[in-house]
C-alpha cells in the first residue's frame, strides 16, 4: 500500500518534537504558504525569523537562476576566488563599521556561532566564556553550552567547560568579566526568550567592561539581523559595536547561509597554527550567497527599513485584548504574553485554523510570537490582526 505524504513524514524523517504542525505544504508566494489541498496560510513567522522578503521573491529567485545557470559548488570553503562570495562578503562589510572587514561563511546560524566561540579562544589565548540568561543560540554542543535553557541541555551534558551565565541589564554581573574572560556572546535583541530587549546603558556598559578587559563582544543576530528589526542589524540601535558579528536565518534569502564577521587581523589566525584552524565544505555556498546578496540589496532600497518600523507599530496597535499581559516588540519581532502556555497553545491552533501561522517560544511558553515577512502590506496586516484578535477572543471568553 502507498504511504501517504504525512506517513512518510513520521515514518522516515526524524522528528524533532511529539507535536508537529503536519502542514502538507505543496507551493509558497509572498506571505501565503499553500497546502496540498489549496488551502493558503499567512505565514507571521517567515519560517522563523527566515523569510524576511517572504516567499519565492523575484529578484531573489532571479538570482538564484542566474547563478545556477554558472556553477553550484566546486570546492571546499575558501580555496578558490568566487563572484558570488565575493560579492555578498563586499556588500557586508560596506555596511559594517570598518573594524568588521572579514567574513566567515557556513551554513548555519549554530555555525556561526561555533566559529566565533573558536576565534575568541584564539585570539584572547582564554578559556572562559560568559552568555546570559534566557540565551538560545543553537543546538550544537558549543552552542547549546552557552544556551540558558537547562531543559534543553541536560541530557547532552557535558558540554563545554569554563561557561557562566550572566543576567540580562543587570549592572552588578559584569563584574563576572575579567581578563580569564575570553569572549561575552549575547543576542542583540534575545529571541527565544520571548523578544527580551537590552537596555542601551547595559549594552555600553557591556561593550566598555571589554574593553577594560580585552574580552572579545560577539553578538548573535542570526533572528534580529537582516532588517528584522528596521535596521540592517539591531546593534544599530544602541550604538555598540561587536567584536564578533554572527548572522544567519534571514541572510540566504531562503538558502542555507550563515556568516560570522571580525578584524581581518584576528580572523587570519585561523591560517596557522593550525594551518586549517577553521574550515566546511559548503560555507559560501555559491547559489546561497547570490540569493543573499539579492536579499540585501532589496532590503537597502530606497525606505524599506523604515518601513518596517511603521508596520510593526501597526501591528502592535492593531492586536488588542485585555488579556495580554505585555507586549515585547523590536520592529518586527513580536512576543504577546498571557498568563499560561495552555492559552497560547490554543490560540497558536486557532490561529491556524483560521489561516494564520504563529508560534511560541521554548523558552517562553506564556508566550507567542510572530515575526512576519517584512514585505507584507497594511491590508494583509489589517487581515492578519483580525483573525488573531478572534483567536483570542475565542480562546479567552
Amino acid at each position: 500500500m502507498q504511504q501517504s505524504e504525512k506517513e512518510i513524514f513520521l515514518t522516515h524523517i526524524a522528528q524533532t518534537s511529539p507535536f508537529p504542525f503536519l502542514l502538507e505544504i505543496e507551493s509558497a508566494k509572498g506571505i501565503y504558504l499553500y497546502s496540498s489541498d489549496g488551502k493558503p496560510y499567512m505565514d507571521l513567522i517567515s519560517g522563523v525569523a527566515v523569510s524576511n522578503l517572504g516567499h519565492q521573491h523575484p529578484k531573489v529567485i532571479e538570482a538564484i537562476k542566474k547563478q545556477l545557470d554558472k556553477h553550484m559548488h566546486i570546492m571546499v570553503y575558501g580555496e578558490y576566488v568566487q563572484s558570488a562570495s565575493n560579492q555578498l562578503a563586499k556588500l557586508l562589510c560596506d555596511h559594517l563599521p570598518k573594524h568588521l572587514n572579514s567574513v566567515y561563511f557556513c551554513n548555519s546560524g549554530a555555525e556561526s556561532i561555533e566559529g566565533a566561540l573558536k576565534l575568541a579562544k584564539r585570539v584572547t589565548g582564554r578559556t572562559q566564556m560568559l552568555a546570559f540568561r534566557g540565551a538560545y543560540h543553537g543546538s550544537t554542543h558549543g552552542a547549546l553550552s552557552i544556551s540558558s535553557n537547562e531543559n534543553k541541555k541536560y541530557r547532552f551534558r557535558p558540554l563545554l567547560p569554563d561557561v557562566g551565565f550572566l543576567r540580562l541589564n543587570n549592572h552588578d554581573d559584569l563584574s563576572f568579566i575579567t581578563e580569564r574572560t575570553a569572549c561575552v556572546v549575547i543576542e542583540t535583541v534575545q529571541g527565544d526568550a520571548g523578544i527580551r530587549i537590552p537596555e542601551k546603558k547595559f549594552l555600553e556598559a557591556l561593550r566598555q567592561k571589554c574593553n577594560e578587559t580585552c574580552t572579545l563582544l560577539i553578538m548573535d543576530e542570526i533572528q534580529s539581523g537582516i532588517g528584522r528589526t528596521g535596521k540592517l542589524f539591531a546593534f544599530e540601535h544602541f550604538g555598540v559595536e561587536p567584536d564578533i558579528l554572527c548572522t544567519a536565518k534571514a541572510l540566504g534569502g531562503g538558502l542555507p547561509l550563515g556568516a560570522f564577521i571580525a578584524n581581518k587581523n584576528q580572523m587570519s589566525l585561523f591560517t596557522k597554527q593550525p594551518m586549517l584552524g577553521h574550515i566546511n565544505t559548503f560555507g559560501g555556498n555559491p547559489m546561497s550567497c547570490a540569493a543573499a546578496v539579492a536579499t540585501l540589496e532589496v532590503i537597502l532600497e530606497g525606505n524599506f527599513l523604515s518601513e518596517v518600523e511603521r508596520k510593526g507599530a501597526k501591528f502592535e496597535e492593531l492586536i488588542s485584548h485585555p488579556a495580554i499581559v505585555e507586549v515585547r516588540r523590536k520592529g518586527m519581532m513580536f512576543a504577546f504574553e498571557f498568563e499560561s502556555d495552555e492559552i497560547v497553545n490554543k490560540i497558536v491552533q486557532e490561529c491556524l485554523a483560521n489561516g494564520v501561522i504563529c508560534f511560541w517560544f521554548l523558552s517562553c511558553p506564556n508566550s507567542f510570537r510572530i515575526a512576519p515577512p517584512l514585505t507584507i502590506n497594511d491590508e494583509e496586516i489589517d487581515k492578519a490582526c483580525e483573525i488573531i484578535n478572534n483567536a483570542i477572543k475565542k480562546v479567552v471568553q
